[in-house]
């Protein structure tokens, strides 16, 4: 009788060590609410923002390319121009036409006075000669459009034609970039930060050959990429002129920070116990009369290295979660 008492005397006491012993197994830490804001450190490339492909408007031979591949220019120089024999035929053709349907007009305007010609004549030579004033205008334009003039200061990326080639209408010749302003570097986001960006962010860059920069977000598009789901912004290189230790291609170190009027608890990431298919996350909180753990969904506004975003109900409660030793206590039955 003496053991069988000592037998459960020894059972109840090791079960209460040891369901003292779990209970202490679980780190608990109470969270405050607080705003959310982040800082997303992502790297890039070096691109230019806009790209100019130009041509000519009129057919003809090649007969001056004042620039190659790599070559700066200013703006309103020369790029390209065609040989021009044909066009000048034209317009002076066009013009001589326009004189005798001036004179034609003011004839006839004569004639009438006389009682020599008929109104009829009259509006059918003046129709004639807005018709021909319209060519010749059509003439002078393909003539001036012979020439491929820089419309802002650049660069030359490619060049397609050589000299003495013909040319037809809309055959790109040169592609240029304007050097001043259009530097960005192209930045991936995923679905949840791109909602935390805005045009005209400021945010900081780090280029290798220059340092710390200036920077500003100049787009962000309505749909991802869909290759790699994520979505490509713009961050525009302020006051940074292309050649002076940038080029295109060259990595870049890209720092955004965004505050938003979302409320979140920062918990580790240690504290997941796992994922709702809705994308909802589950972790275990303690009771509010500290009575025992309970689970509860929360949903994830974003997730780093480190940490789990979860959005709050309220910016005044605090939430006791349990950060280590769940995956024990939920082996336990509680």
């Amino acid at each position: 009788m003496k053991s069988l008492f000592y037998c459960l005397f020894a059972f109840v006491f090791l079960s209460l060590s040891a369901f003292s012993a779990l209970a202490q197994d679980y780190e608990v830490r109470q969270i405050d609410v607080t705003p959310y804001s982040q800082s997303i450190k992502r790297g890039g490339k070096v691109d230019f923002k806009r790209t100019l492909r130009l041509s000519f408007k009129s057919s003809g031979y090649l007969k001056q390319l004042s620039v190659d591949e790599g070559d700066t220019f200013e703006k309103n120089q020369i790029l390209a121009s065609l040989d021009t024999f044909e066009l000048k035929e034209a317009k002076n053709s066009r013009y001589a036409e326009l004189l005798q349907a001036k004179s034609n007009v003011k004839r006839l305007a004569e004639l009438i006075k006389n009682d020599m010609s008929s109104e009829f004549d009259l509006e059918q030579a003046e129709t004639r000669l807005e018709t021909t004033r319209a060519a010749y205008k059509v003439a002078f334009y393909n003539l001036e459009k012979a020439q491929i003039i820089a419309p802002f200061k650049g660069v030359v990326l490619s060049r397609t034609s050589e000299l003495d080639e013909l040319q037809s209408p809309n055959r790109e010749v040169l592609e240029i970039a304007a050097i001043d302003n259009n530097l960005v570097i192209k930045v991936g986001l995923t679905d949840k930060e791109i909602g935390f960006v805005k045009l005209g962010q400021k945010v900081s860059v780090f280029l290798p050959s220059l340092g710390q920069l200036n920077g500003k977000i100049s787009k962000i598009p309505v749909q991802s990429n869909t290759n790699n789901q994520l979505y490509l912004i713009d961050v525009l290189l302020e006051g940074i002129t292309a050649g002076q230790g940038v080029v295109t291609g060259q990595l870049a170190q890209v720092n955004i920070t965004f505050d938003s009027d979302k409320f979140v608890y920062q918990v580790p990431l240690s504290a997941l116990v796992k994922m709702h298919s809705n994308g909802d996350a589950v972790l275990l909180i303690q009771n509010e009369d500290v009575s025992g753990l309970i689970q509860q969904s929360f949903n994830v506004v974003n997730v780093d290295s480190n940490f789990l975003y979860l959005r709050a109900q309220s910016h005044n409660t605090e939430i006791a979660f349990v950060i280590h030793g769940w995956q024990q206590y939920s082996t336990t039955g509680h």
